[in-house]
């Protein structure tokens, strides 16, 4: 998984509330096992007319945010069903994180497995950042995670809690198999003893 230390870079303001994991990722795209390819379906049903032509309105297809790789949204992000293809989706388009005063329990779990920050912010302060993002392509964003800290474009600070283990495996790009891997040589040396305890298994 790729490390997430701090990002700098452009916010796009999406003030929607209840944005769910169905509109983040349509049904028709799950099909996929793969983590990669799916970006350009993120949001799907909002980017695209029945033509698939975008839509020019639609906050990512404008050109001050089509490289933004940071999400500020209203309330209960990633709500709807448990899907994975979610977090890839945004992952894949190129978003590591996702600011809100509160998330779906699942996505937000899933967002650390995949690489990316969902802070969870009281409303006053995700609207300042909402405005700051409404400013467009020049008005970025920079996000620390070591420091857990947000700057404004206008230099105005806001600080963010985050989970103490779920912090360390962001920064050191562990997820669950990373996790295992980083005991492996005590893995070896409990399958090298239970082999000579229990030669027969």
């Amino acid at each position: 998984m790729e490390k997430f230390t701090n990002i700098t870079g452009v916010a796009a303001p999406m003030p929607l509330i209840n944005i769910d994991t169905d509109m983040i990722i349509p049904k028709l795209f799950l099909k996929t096992i793969k983590r990669s390819g799916l970006g350009v379906n993120l949001f799907d049903e909002m980017r695209y007319d029945d033509d698939r032509n975008e839509i020019p309105d639609f906050v990512l297809n404008k050109p001050a945010y089509r490289d933004a790789e940071i999400i500020v949204a209203g309330d209960n992000f990633g709500c709807g069903s448990s899907r994975e293809h979610a977090p890839w989706a945004i992952k894949d388009f190129g978003i590591r994180c996702v600011i809100s005063t509160s998330f779906a329990d699942i996505f937000f779990n899933n967002c650390f497995k995949n690489g990316i920050l969902p802070i969870v912010l009281p409303k006053e302060q995700v609207d300042l950042l909402m405005n700051d993002a409404e400013k467009g392509a020049n008005a970025r964003m920079t996000v620390d995670l070591e420091a857990q800290e947000i700057t404004a474009s206008d230099g105005t600070v806001v600080p963010f809690e985050v989970d103490a283990f779920k912090k360390h495996c962001l920064l050191e790009g562990l997820d669950d198999i990373g996790l295992t891997m980083a005991k492996e040589a005590s893995i070896d040396s409990f399958e090298a003893s239970a082999k000579t305890a229990r030669p027969w298994v």
